[in-house]
């Protein structure tokens, strides 16, 4: 699975850090960085952080553009 995370509507809330913590890692006080190529024991994880995402800012899957896994 493939994920990108829109850098400029994301605010750092990092609930995807904390549900996703092998994924989603901050950077400093806010900034958000991540892995945009998901393991597949961790697709729950993303998942559930995609949907806890306040700002909808992390699309994944085919949202995410070309997915072939």
């Amino acid at each position: 699975m493939r994920i990108v995370v829109d850098l400029n509507r994301c605010q750092g809330y990092a609930q995807c850090a904390f549900l996703a913590p092998e994924v989603f890692f901050l950077r400093g006080d806010e900034a958000l960085g991540y892995r945009p190529r998901v393991p597949d024991d961790q697709r729950e994880r993303v998942g559930r952080a995609v949907a806890a995402c306040p700002v909808q800012a992390i699309a994944a899957g085919p949202a995410a553009g070309a997915d072939v896994d």
